[in-house]
């Protein structure tokens, strides 16, 4: 592979310096795809993270974008900067397969709208990231694509469900990825394979799809938990990708009808919470969060351990109500189109839930639950104000050994509970960004941080202290190729 100018091959450049060296004319977005699309073609038989990678599409897509320089016009903010997209996301001409082979020709007659706001800001969009059939589990892998692997460690889960772009940011075959998280589907994948993710705030990304053959009522849960985000290998891409995504859209039932832009000012208040009474946090889990509590202190904030919180352990424990009686509804085609291990791990996690509300909850527990929802997150945002975040495990133990949600109901138990902070966050409807903190026992680790409604800024620049203080990199990867 051909060096470039400064001595970095350009899949190793995070999307800025890929946009910054284009604008200034050092290499072509041509240049920028074939190197990308040589990475691809090295590690991804190896991670199998991208799916459906067409190299003629990329490189004429580029090609126009190059045109576009050569004109001299402005550019858009993410210009010729290689983006996944996710197998659950519309994109034209581009099956939303969800990773079922029934569904492996069900393509896309138009972008979904976080799709067409990356497209719009110049990305090319490099290819599909894998992830579990129905996007239901904290591991990636399906009968129509097979397996995605972390690229750390085989034997440890990616991430779901987001594994796929998780895994190709950690293997530098793409700096940024299209994802969406309804319960750690973003901030898990990235924990995982040492990346940053952040799910904004439910209505800041439009969740709008174009409808298919069958139009499909999303649940309650879908509209009110379920959001469009991003992953990416940087805090400042992270930044720059979730501002090109935020947008008002009324088609989204719970869009925004203007995007908030809160000014980024002044020390803020973080509240580091490390355990809620459902599972205690591993030791390698501990040392993360003493470790960005240092950082945020050391760098002007004000740190405090909170001696207890007990809305966030509702939270967790009401996700596994609402979700999962609304995903009720969805069985039957769960089970005629599914594959066999999101069968068995919907089966266990059901018989999970039913330890905390029983076999069958009634309408009145239901009803209940959602009103109880809008106490906590009244509660939450008073306590979290303008200048106050949380510090948080993303989960409370490291990345998950692949299946073990498939390893029999006594393990599921301790899965669900560790994943306690994941959880919590989509009940409320805060954003919430995974962010790296180093490896630990040759795995990635990492935090959480939560903000209030509309607080990306807030959380963005902690995260930015966080990764400015500790050391990254990448893992080495065999070729496939020689």
């Amino acid at each position: 592979m051909t060096d470039t100018p400064g001595g970095n091959e350009l899949w190793t450049r995070d999307g800025a310096e890929l946009a910054a060296g284009m604008r200034a004319k050092e290499f072509t977005a041509a240049e920028v795809a074939e190197a990308f699309l040589r990475r691809i073609d090295e590690v991804n038989p190896v991670v199998n993270a991208l799916v459906d990678v067409r190299p003629d599409e990329i490189l004429a897509r580029a090609a126009e974008l190059d045109r576009a320089v050569a004109a001299g016009g402005p550019l858009a903010a993410l210009h010729g900067v290689p983006v996944a997209t996710k197998i659950n996301t519309a994109q034209r001409g581009y099956a939303s397969s969800h990773g079922i082979p029934a569904w492996a020709d069900a393509v896309a007659a138009d972008d979904a709208a976080c799709v067409a706001a990356l497209r719009d800001a110049g990305a090319t969009l490099l290819g599909r990231s894998n992830s579990p059939a129905f996007a239901v589990r904290w591991f990636t892998d399906n009968a129509l694509h097979g397996r995605t692997l972390n690229p750390w460690s085989a034997g440890h889960t990616p991430g779901g469900s987001s594994g796929g772009a998780a895994a190709a940011l950690a293997s530098g075959m793409v700096p940024i990825a299209q994802g969406n998280d309804i319960g750690g589907s973003i901030r898990y994948p990235a924990y995982c394979c040492g990346a940053v993710g952040l799910r904004p705030t439910v209505g800041l990304v439009s969740a709008w799809e174009p409808a298919g053959d069958v139009e499909f009522d999303s649940p309650m849960s879908f509209q009110t938990m379920a959001v469009q985000g991003a992953l990416a290998w940087t805090v400042g891409d992270l930044r720059t990708a979730t501002r090109v995504m935020a947008g008002a859209d009324l088609r989204d039932p719970v869009g925004v009808p203007a995007v908030p832009r809160f000014a980024r000012s002044g020390p803020i208040r973080v509240t580091v919470v490390r355990d809620v009474g459902i599972a205690k946090p591993h030791p390698s889990v501990d040392a993360a969060l003493d470790t960005a509590a240092r950082l945020l202190s050391a760098a002007g904030h004000e740190v405090e351990e909170a001696a207890e919180l007990p809305e966030l352990a509702e939270a967790a424990r009401l996700w596994s109500l609402l979700l999962f009686e609304e995903l009720r509804t969805m069985l039957p085609e769960i089970e005629m189109f599914g594959d066999a291990g999101v069968k068995d791990s919907l089966a266990s996690t059901f018989r999970v839930a039913a330890e905390i509300w029983g076999e069958q909850p009634t309408l009145a527990t239901y009803i209940r639950g959602y009103a109880r929802r809008g106490t906590l997150i009244t509660r939450l945002q008073q306590y979290l104000g303008a200048d106050r975040i949380l510090l948080t495990p993303v989960s409370a133990e490291p990345p998950l050994e692949q299946d073990a949600d498939l390893a029999g109901d006594d393990r599921m138990c301790e899965v669900v509970a560790a994943q306690w902070p994941l959880q919590a966050v989509p009940v409320l409807g805060f954003p919430a960004v995974a962010v790296p903190t180093g490896p630990a026992g040759g795995l990635p680790s990492g935090v959480q941080l939560i903000g209030g409604r509309f607080r990306e800024e807030r959380l963005l620049d902690a995260a930015a202290v966080i990764e400015a203080g500790t050391s990254r990199s990448r893992p080495v990867i065999a070729a496939a190729h020689g």
